[in-house]
């Protein structure tokens, strides 16, 4: 005897796999996440909505430049930065300019006559870590304050506003 139920089971599994799909991607490949803090202005304006890779997080190579997306040391929320150096680099700031291994790094993204007379380090980036800064750096509470990132903090690196 055979029980025929129509096309529902049919169109159940039809309107099920694009939710599992996008719900997977979610989970292991994108993600939105709204950006919550002023500290990435002008590059990333508070309230954006950002989407973050996470493929890249997974690989443990992070290169310097890259925006990303991390558990924050202080508080456990995510946080967005920019990487500026990874391990045994140098990090220093002079007068409000960034040197990487003693190298000044251009950085036209940051408003340099807001944070005139900033110093800082110069520290080491242990191994495992990167050092992040925020892109305003005037209010941008980043790896001056807590210190370089673990490797396994990473979220993702974000796919818009890379400068």
């Amino acid at each position: 005897m055979r029980s025929d139920n129509g096309p529902w089971p049919r169109l159940l599994v039809v309107a099920l796999i694009p939710g599992l799909v996008v719900l997977a991607a979610r989970a292991w490949v994108v993600e939105p996440v709204i950006v919550s803090s002023d500290s990435m202005v002008p590059t990333i304006s508070t309230g954006a909505v950002v989407l973050l890779y996470k493929p890249a997080a997974a690989s443990g190579r992070i290169r310097n430049g890259v925006v990303v997306a991390f558990t924050s040391p202080l508080d456990g929320h995510t946080a967005i930065k920019r990487v500026i150096a990874g391990e045994g680099q140098t990090v220093a700031i002079r007068d409000s300019e960034l040197y990487v291994d003693d190298v000044a790094v251009p950085e036209p993204f940051v408003d340099h006559s807001r944070i005139d007379g900033t110093y800082f380090g110069p520290v080491k980036v242990p191994a495992g870590r990167v050092f992040v800064l925020g892109d305003n750096r005037g209010v941008s509470i980043d790896s001056r304050d807590f210190g370089a990132v673990p490797l396994t903090a990473i979220q993702g690196t974000l796919l818009t506003g890379q400068k």
